[in-house]
């Protein structure tokens, strides 16, 4: 391959279209021409970029117009339906509050979650410092362009790349130009509107966006308020490309968790079991990245950024400390976490005839402060808590990560048909943590821990013919613990989540190693396929491990492995697009050790104590349905009129609690440990109108299918007539609660494009 042909591959990796890719490639490479290549970004800053068949993994790519028409309220919703080897648990009860697990790890906007996934917007990553979780009600998707989900434990992404990374794109004004309006509403209450254009004068470019969201929510006591703003501003001149990225959220979610079946069964699954449950976040980011080519081989790109968020959440619980005789049996937990984050990046690209080169150096700071009110109240007849006592402080604490990375990676075209990519990434990262409320006390939640580790990649591709290519590679990534897990990782101090944390022993960090291969290829022009197998292993793995109520504490627990086939099959026939993907997953326990589990009738057995449960080698892990289906239709039944269809079918799960997928219900235990497995039918249209007018709507859970998407297995104190509280806990029932899935829902909405 010439070496202008090279450069012009790797400019449309910078572009998510090729009006893009051709304003900011060198005057050498813009004569080039190319047949259409989809080109993925091997590092998350302008500089590397293969096309789809040399990268050595199953990556998925999405599309805006894709993320569109698969639905779903929220980020997460939609990618589950679209993409294989994802499944959620809605266990907060909220669709902006959903565990997404890819091949049995997970990105999850809840403390205690053992968190797998980096997720990236503008090479920016968004997990939070104080825990690393994802807030999906933060992320502007209107203003999302394209979205890749890279498998596998790639070292270029950093911490907490251990199942996988998700970069997402925002929109440019040079590449999204025109308006958008469009208003929608239908049931539960939701309504909402999304404004958005882009444009370009001379170098400089803009897209400005807008999006509104409110709904009364299908669950009682369940309110949605989603509110978000953006901004790109662009400025291209010659083989020189700055942008300069603002993302603003306010949001007031409730989500009323998981509910005991026996009360499902009294009062439908609109039922709670204890509220208010709500977290209203405020979500701020600036980020400024450019590039710019040196010459014909040689790029400079980087990028910096501030990202604020503040957290506030308010959960009526149930007082865990309850004794016959006393009054309060509820308490109101507040929590209010301030989170600031900045970094900064630099790499340096060379294409070097059959290498192309990377290396680069990133810093990343992250403070947290926590504060932890209790505030002693009594349950209503609605089971929501009205305070009767004074808040009182239990927690302050502030957290610093401090993480210098250097990485370097090389793709090089060994012959004509094979290529190899090798990668390095050294990760150096601080903890500190700072107890306000008890700065002298020998046993405060000060600590300063060091995690230091070198991460290896090696990957291979072969073109076996025009239409099949092989691949395979090694991965390795780590995570170091958090402020949160460190604060709460002594068992004889349990903790509250949001948490209430004691004297921090030391955490081992996370590493995971992956090893993956397969086949892909095309049975004709309009027809790809895809065969893989991917084993990943956990070593040190951190569990939340629940002591009862919302007690509970982090450990790391030996080892974990998933393992995973993936087959996929898609394509166009005529004026169908469709697409079929299965994928198989055994996630489990490779280590034996005693768990905490009161509410699991095995507990006290395998040698453990009175509360505790024997995990052995082989148990499968809860949470994660072994096979899932998805089929998706997309039907052009006339230049105006489209119609879609899919479906989402999963297998059954195990309940957290049953981590020994030993439980059987019982005089004194109910719920049989498992979340069945159920099948969802979705439907959509769109029709286009006149003058830049289309009117559309969608059906979700055609069938009404009542379903659960988790579940856990926790004590109820709910058990006397009518769902009434008894005041004796003897009298309490160890049982299964789950959650809920959502019942069948319709809305409709105009949009209105100018412009474009």
């Amino acid at each position: 391959m010439t070496t202008c042909s090279q450069l012009a591959l790797a400019a449309a990796m910078m572009a998510g279209g090729s009006a893009e890719a051709q304003n900011r490639m060198p005057p050498q490479a813009a004569d080039a021409t190319l047949e259409p290549v989809e080109i993925i970004g091997t590092t998350l800053l302008p500089g590397i970029g293969l096309p789809r068949e040399q990268i050595p993994a199953n990556v998925q790519t999405m599309p805006a117009q894709s993320l569109r028409e698969a639905g779903g309220v929220s980020l997460a919703e939609s990618l589950q339906r679209r993409l294989p080897s994802i499944n959620v648990n809605e266990m907060q009860g909220n669709p902006y509050q959903a565990d997404l697990n890819y091949r049995g790890f997970s990105a999850s906007p809840l403390l205690g979650t053992p968190q797998g996934l980096s997720v990236f917007l503008d090479g920016v990553r968004v997990n939070e410092p104080f825990g690393d979780v994802v807030n999906w009600d933060l992320i502007p998707r209107s203003a999302i362009a394209s979205m890749t989900l890279v498998p596998g434990s790639n070292p270029l992404y950093g911490l907490n790349t251990l199942g996988g990374a998700l970069a997402l794109e925002t929109k440019r004004g040079d590449t999204h130009p025109g308006g958008e309006f469009e208003v929608y509403g239908g049931s539960f209450g939701r309504r909402g509107g999304v404004i958005q254009h882009g444009g370009t004068r001379n170098e400089a470019s803009w897209f400005l966006a807008a999006e509104g969201l409110k709904e009364d929510g299908w669950r009682d006591h369940s309110p949605t308020d989603v509110g978000q703003v953006f901004g790109k501003f662009g400025w291209t001149a010659g083989v020189t490309d700055l942008a300069l990225t603002l993302a603003h959220a306010r949001t007031d979610l409730v989500g009323n968790g998981v509910v005991p079946e026996s009360l499902l069964r009294a009062e439908g699954r609109e039922a709670v079991f204890t509220h208010p449950d709500q977290t209203r976040n405020r979500g701020t980011l600036l980020a400024l990245s450019g590039s710019h080519w040196l010459n014909d081989s040689d790029q400079l790109s980087g990028t910096a950024y501030v990202r604020r968020t503040h957290t506030r959440t308010l959960n009526g619980d149930l007082e865990d400390d309850f004794e016959i005789g006393d009054d309060e049996n509820g308490a109101l937990n507040r929590t209010a976490t301030r989170q600031n984050a900045a970094g900064v990046a630099l790499q340096g690209s060379r294409i070097a005839g059959a290498h192309q080169f990377a290396l680069g150096v990133s810093h990343d700071r992250g403070r947290s402060n926590f504060r932890q009110t209790e505030q002693e109240g009594e349950l209503d007849g609605s089971r929501g808590v009205l305070a009767t006592d004074d808040e009182e402080e239990v927690n302050e604490l502030l957290g610093r990560t401090r993480t210098t990375s250097i990485y370097v990676t090389d793709s090089v075209a060994l012959t004509p048909a094979v290529q190899m990519t090798g990668s390095l990434r050294y990760n150096h990262t601080r903890v500190i943590s700072d107890d306000r409320l008890r700065p002298n006390a020998p046993d405060n939640l000060d600590g300063d821990f060091t995690y230091r580790k070198l991460n290896p990649a090696l990957g291979f591709t072969w073109q076996l013919s025009p239409n099949l290519t092989g691949y395979g590679g090694f991965s390795q990534g780590n995570r170091a613990p958090s402020p949160i897990e460190l604060g709460c990782a002594d068992p004889e101090n349990a903790c509250s989540l949001p948490n209430a944390m004691a004297a921090d022993p030391f955490l081992e960090q996370v590493v995971t190693r992956t090893f993956e291969l397969g086949l892909r290829g095309r049975l004709s022009d309009d027809i790809r396929w895809n065969a893989g197998a991917f084993r990943s292993t956990n070593y040190d793995d951190i569990l939340f491990v629940g002591t009862g109520g919302s007690l509970g504490y982090f450990t790391n627990f030996g080892k974990t492995r998933r393992d995973g086939i993936e087959l996929g099959l898609g394509g166009e026939t005529g004026s169908l697009d469709w697409q079929l993907h299965y994928n198989y997953l055994r996630a489990v326990f490779r280590s034996s050790a005693c768990v905490l589990a009161e509410n699991n009738s095995t507990a006290g057995r395998g040698g453990c104590g009175e509360d505790e449960i024997r995990v052995s080698s082989g148990d499968r892990l809860p949470g994660l349905p072994a096979h899932s289906l998805k089929v998706a239709l997309s039907w052009r039944a006339t230049a105006a009129l489209r119609v879609g269809a899919d479906m989402v079918a999963y297998s059954r799960q195990y309940a957290r609690g049953n981590e020994n997928n030993a439980h059987r219900a019982g005089d004194e235990f109910g719920g049989r440990g498992r979340v069945p497995g159920y099948a969802l039918f979705n439907m959509s249209a769109d029709y286009r109108l006149s003058g830049g007018w289309m009117l559309f709507g969608r059906i979700d859970n055609v069938f009404d299918k009542r379903y659960a998407t988790g579940g856990v297995l926790a004590e109820n104190p709910f058990v006397g007539p009518d769902s009434a509280f008894v005041a004796d806990p003897d009298a309490w029932r160890s049982e299964q609660a789950v959650a809920p899935g959502a019942p069948r829902a319709a809305w409709i909405g105009l949009r209105y494009r100018w412009g474009s």
